[in-house]
């Protein structure tokens, strides 16, 4: 049966104007150029230096470009993008009646003509992303999608990474489909691309499974009695965790709790 939830933590970016794709392209780790109607790219905003500030789903209609982000970081992506503009022919904008939906085993039928809707690029069992200035008829919460997305070992932005501070392959935003490795120049590129030439990924952002309820964000976690991580997001006995790459042998915990890296369940 299919899922639909709405995602109320997620906002709307509309970039408007004839350089919108030139003027993305050279700021994000993805191919920008392959964001068409139908068609979604996930890439990622990042320092200089190379770590992750945000990241975010590119649609297109063809006309604008719509990042689908986290809605605590509109207006900080906003303001950080603004800089870049110089003088290109390109606005951006909060589209604030643009509504954010997942759709998972399976797509709904009957969506309204000016909904944008395309597949989530990050996993083959992401399902499909849905953007829509009606709202839809949901049948399941942001607590299903969450579930759903950390059986799949997905991150969610802010939740998940660290601002100023995460790499992207420590997030193996490699293997979610975030990074062009032949689109040219970007920002953070050549940290990027150092630290996949040279192997120098230290820890990395893993799935875990969670005997009993899952502990806050940022909770230690343990093996042989010293912290060797933090536990992130999680519900329902699963959740992501920063710990060292290669692991270490455990056992882990948390809180108390003990935990099984890169397991989810099947």
């Amino acid at each position: 049966m299919t899922q639909l939830a709405e995602l109320p933590d997620r906002g709307v970016i509309t970039l408007a104007g004839a350089d919108r794709v030139a003027f993305l392209q050279g700021l994000v780790s993805n191919d920008v150029a392959l964001a068409a109607p139908g068609r979604a790219v996930f890439a990622a905003f990042l320092t200089p230096h190379g770590r992750w500030l945000a990241d975010f789903l590119i649609f297109s209609d063809g006309e604008r470009l719509f990042l689908d982000s986290a809605r605590a970081q509109i207006a900080d992506l906003l303001r950080r993008l603004g800089r870049y503009r110089l003088r290109m022919d390109v606005t951006l904008t909060e589209a604030d009646a643009m509504r954010v939906y997942a759709a998972w085993h399976g797509t709904p039928d009957g969506l309204p003509a000016a909904a944008l809707k395309a597949a989530d690029p990050r996993h083959p069992e992401a399902g499909t992303r849905i953007l829509s200035p009606l709202a839809l008829a949901t049948n399941a919460s942001q607590g299903d999608w969450d579930a759903h997305r950390l059986r799949l070992g997905l991150p969610d932005g802010p939740r998940d990474l660290e601002a100023g501070e995460t790499l992207l392959l420590e997030a193996r935003y490699d293997e979610f489909q975030a990074i062009s490795w032949t689109k040219g120049c970007y920002m953070g590129q050549e940290l990027t691309a150092r630290t996949r030439y040279r192997g120098l990924v230290k820890r990395r952002l893993v799935p875990v499974m969670v005997e009993g309820d899952c502990p806050p964000p940022g909770t230690p976690i343990l093996s042989g009695g010293e912290a060797v991580g933090t536990l992130r997001s999680g519900c329902e006995g699963l959740a992501l965790a920063m710990l060292p790459n290669p692991l270490p042998p455990g056992p882990f915990t948390a809180a108390g709790r003990r935990l099984v890296a890169g397991a989810t369940p099947g």
